[in-house]
């Protein structure tokens, strides 16, 4: 007799459904390998799609390994299709080599909001760092034109904070200008995860409510750390995430909650090369990601925001 058929189903989420594409490595900690645990710990089902697939990150003397195109993300995504598996609540997007795989990123953030148009988009536009371009020059036109007025919040650096909106970030009212320019065009979270401004390490916050609302605004003072790491901005921007999500109308707090587990996290990272023998400050530093799940899921909050305006 015939074994009948298994209807394959999917159980909505409770927390939310989170549609990760970044890069992958096999060993080490970034792209959606710095993302997906934290938000799993959180409480999210994470689905990751894998932009590239590394053997290692690319701050090594050598790395192997296989490039998605934006054909190929699109199979990804009608197979989901037709299983009826394209609820989300959210889209995280980090690194995107190319202007094509981002057209195809811009089609999926579309048929996901056919499906759900309450979908948050949160776009990590990594553009490069301290002056330097990572991605084809291109691509920058494209994140201002077609990207940033789709995002829910965007997580820049300040180099990419400058690319994005054409102005010179040196003082916190620079900062607090460019959050407005990119309010105005689209999204209602702005988060500059790190701007070096007269000698000190900020995080600079931007909710903008309504349309008639002035922007709640904030900064967090950042502790330098005399370390460099890998994957920390793949880190901030899921952690934005995470508790934006459980705080959905304080970004200060979300933000609070993010930048502590980070250096929580960080801390760890250097004790522990330390303990192994390591100087911390002569080379990049993977994270220690499973060893702080604690500080990931039960963050003390070490760092406060400042509210500007009040």
């Amino acid at each position: 007799m015939a074994r009948p058929p298994i209807l394959s189903v999917a159980l909505p989420s409770d927390t939310g459904r989170v549609l990760s594409i970044q890069s992958h490595t096999v060993q080490g900690y970034v792209g959606n390998k710095s993302a997906v645990f934290p938000l799993q710990l959180l409480g999210f089902d994470v689905d990751p799609i894998n932009s590239v697939q590394f053997s290692n990150h690319t701050g090594y003397p050598t790395f192997r390994g296989q490039v998605l195109n934006g054909k190929q993300l699109w199979d990804l995504i009608e197979g989901l299709e037709e299983n009826q598996l394209l609820h989300y609540t959210h889209l995280l997007t980090g690194y995107i080599g190319s202007v094509s795989f981002l057209d195809t990123v811009l089609q999926v953030v579309e048929k996901l909001r056919s499906v759900n148009p309450d979908l948050v988009y949160v776009c990590d536009p990594v553009l490069g760092d301290e002056g330097k371009l990572y991605v084809p020059q291109e691509l920058i036109s494209v994140y201002q034109q077609k990207v940033v007025p789709v995002a829910s919040m965007l997580t820049p650096n300040q180099f990419e904070v400058e690319l994005l909106t054409g102005l010179r970030i040196t003082s916190e009212e620079d900062g607090l200008t460019a959050c407005n320019t990119l309010h105005s065009a689209g999204p209602q979270k702005v988060v500059i995860t790190s701007a070096l401004i007269e000698g000190k390490l900020l995080l600079i916050g931007s909710h903008k409510k309504t349309e008639e609302q002035q922007p709640e605004q904030f900064k967090i003072e950042i502790p330098k750390i005399p370390a460099y790491f890998t994957g920390t901005g793949d880190l901030t921007t899921a952690l934005l995430l995470g508790w934006s999500n459980k705080y959905p109308d304080s970004l200060e707090k979300a933000a609070e909650l993010a930048v502590s587990s980070l250096q929580a996290l960080l801390k760890r990272t250097v004790e522990d090369y330390k303990m192994a023998g390591f100087d911390p400050s002569t080379s990049s530093l993977e994270i220690r990601l499973i060893q702080s799940q604690d500080e990931i899921r039960n963050p003390t909050v070490t760092c406060k925001a400042v509210k500007y305006g009040s």
